[in-house]
């Protein structure tokens, strides 16, 4: 860890994205032609981290690679949008590969092959009490639990892809990030102190302990890619928590922010800084 702490500290999955765009997703056993393909860096905890650096001017990744080309090829976009990637390991193991189909309209399909990213271990990994960490559920649980309990200031935790959490780590969590349908696929969020919700273009809402307690709405945006937005969704709003904004100009912020990845076909689309997505929500607020 270097000397200068970072606005966030993310605990999470690298991938290699290999996405096929195509007009349409295939049902069961079907075969649709005229796709492009193209690759990009990503993985839920890369996403995270540059979407954070873009956003902040700093974040430091903690994750794992293959020592292999796609390996380099991902630390060197990482660095590119101003991450740490001090602890960054590189494994014997392939970099993960994730395999996304994405239609028209944005939507998509997607089937990770999480390589290195099984077997990240956070041994001789420090946390700083005045980190905010991040972790996603695209790494191993266990990692995420060790990471719960060794940080000891803010944690927050993506609960993506939707698992069955403990209740040690929900209430190690001072903020939980989930869409809609992983809310509903994880029953004990309804006790969880502080949850953030997301409902695609119907905006987000937060919740404590069940109830909600503020909302924000999301602006009309063309649809390019959804693959990245969740993840700069998140970045955004721990940033602007973290920086004292209320609920409601949070999950504001948060929104414009995920608006403008969803109009970007890549995966860690680069964005503004956060200060002036402040300022357009505030701009926005002021017009209504």
């Amino acid at each position: 860890m270097t000397n200068r702490t970072p606005a966030v500290t993310v605990v999470g999955s690298i991938n290699l994205d290999l996405i096929a765009t195509a007009e349409r997703l295939p049902t069961a056993g079907e075969t649709i032609g005229g796709g492009m393909l193209s690759e990009q860096p990503g993985g839920k905890g890369a996403n995270q981290a540059a979407a954070a650096a873009r956003l902040s001017g700093s974040a430091r990744l903690i994750g794992a690679v293959g020592n292999d080309v796609n390996g380099q090829r991902m630390l060197s976009a990482l660095a590119a949008a101003g991450v740490d990637t001090a602890d960054v390991a590189l494994l014997p193991e392939p970099t993960g590969t994730a395999l996304i189909v994405v239609d028209r309209d944005g939507e998509n399909q997607i089937v990770v092959c999480p390589g290195a990213n099984s077997n990240l271990s956070l041994d001789g990994v420090e946390f700083h009490p005045a980190e905010t960490v991040l972790c996603q559920l695209e790494v191993g649980l266990p990692v995420v639990l060790e990471a719960a309990r060794r940080h000891t200031g803010y944690f927050v935790l993506n609960a993506a892809p939707a698992m069955d959490l403990s209740a040690e780590l929900l209430e190690r969590c001072d903020l939980v990030i989930v869409n809609e349908s992983e809310y509903a696929l994880i029953p004990a969020l309804a006790e969880a102190k502080l949850v953030a919700v997301t409902y695609g273009g119907d905006g987000s809402a937060m919740f404590e302990h069940g109830r909600k307690v503020a909302e924000a709405p999301s602006a009309a945006v063309t649809v390019a890619n959804t693959v990245g937005a969740g993840d700069a969704f998140c970045a955004a709003l721990v940033l602007a928590l973290r920086q004292g904004l209320d609920y409601a100009r949070a999950l504001a912020v948060a929104n414009a922010v995920g608006g403008d990845a969803v109009g970007d076909s890549s995966s860690q689309p680069v964005l503004a800084q956060l200060g002036h997505y402040v300022e357009r929500t505030a701009v926005a607020e002021g017009a209504r």
